[in-house]
């Protein structure tokens, strides 16, 4: 049966120090984001790019200590709507951003179905950054780097209330990979939220498939009830071979382990939505990076080198 995909852009770097991330979206299909996921068999639908306010480059707000407030919590909103409603129509939504925080919004969505439906969520975050400070912690005030501290039900109520309840995501459903840059202040709150977290010296120990199979744990044998949702940022990539992102850091994972984290996901057969993220065109190669991300996709959904089995648990 062909997977039900319905991509959506949300071009905004709202939540982002540098500019570029808008234009994240239209960079993937240049790639050929859709023509390559159709020629796997999926059954494409491009919802087009989310309308949403512009980037004033504002100072800090007051109130709550981010930058663009209100903006970037007009973006989630956004984002959680449109996502909320392809799960409604069967459909998996792949939010094309934009920077991190419309993760917010789409996450916060995929919660909120969770819950109607009755099913487990469990949420693969795959990083360079932790993405877990909160306004008070915060060195710059970018929303970007607070998505995570949001769906953990800590911040501005806009925000971490947006599924309807909070926490949107519990701790135990979170498994963050690939870590490299995290901030002290996240350090401690990581610590003490007990995040399932495999930073790349976990990586360099263990080896990717170790990590992945660890990761990749809870839902071995699980039933239909699951549901398993992927945040992939480009910065979690190495910047030897994905330059087009705001916010490099050396010695991410190479090209091999990307695939391997992917085609592992894959094998579960039990992706049902995803985030990709602050891929910033402006910052590209001749959009080598887009290209690269489209590869990884492709391997999301069942590109291999040979005939393989879905393994189910």
């Amino acid at each position: 049966m062909a997977t039900p995909i319905t991509l959506i852009g949300a071009p905004t770097d709202i939540g982002a120090s540098r500019l570029g991330a808008a234009m994240g979206p239209d960079a993937l299909r240049v790639a050929q984001l859709g023509e390559a996921l159709a020629q796997l068999g999926c059954d494409v639908r491009d919802h087009g790019n989310l309308a949403g306010p512009p980037n004033p480059r504002g100072e800090r707000d007051a109130a709550s200590g981010l930058r663009n407030f209100a903006q970037v919590v007009a973006w989630c909103r956004s984002v959680h709507d449109a996502v909320h409603q392809v799960l409604r129509q069967q459909r998996l939504p792949m939010m094309l951003g934009g920077d991190h925080s419309v993760a917010v919004g789409s996450i916060s969505a995929v919660a909120r179905h969770c819950r109607a439906a009755g099913k487990r969520l469990r949420v693969i975050w795959l990083d360079a950054h932790a993405d877990f400070n909160t306004p008070a912690t915060s060195p710059s005030g970018n929303a970007h780097g607070t998505p995570v501290a949001s769906l953990c039900g800590l911040g501005p109520r806009e925000l971490a209330e947006l599924a309807g309840f909070a926490p949107a995501l519990a701790e135990q459903a979170l498994c963050q990979i690939g870590l490299r840059s995290v901030d002290a202040q996240e350090k401690y709150l990581i610590k003490r939220h007990g995040i399932e977290v495999y930073d790349m010296r976990a990586i360099d120990e263990l080896g990717m498939r170790e990590v992945m199979t660890r990761a990749l744990a809870p839902i071995a044998g699980a039933d239909e009830n699951l549901h398993l949702h992927l945040s992939f940022d480009v910065d979690f990539l190495d910047p030897e071979i994905a330059p087009g992102t705001g916010t490099t850091v050396r010695g991410g994972p190479n090209y091999r382990e990307a695939q391997l984290c992917m085609e592992m996901i894959a094998d579960t057969g039990r992706l049902g939505s995803l985030d990709i993220v602050e891929l910033n065109p402006a910052l590209d190669v001749r959009n080598q990076t887009a290209e690269l991300v489209v590869d990884l996709v492709e391997s999301l959904f069942g590109k291999s080198t040979l005939v393989k089995d879905v393994l189910r648990g």
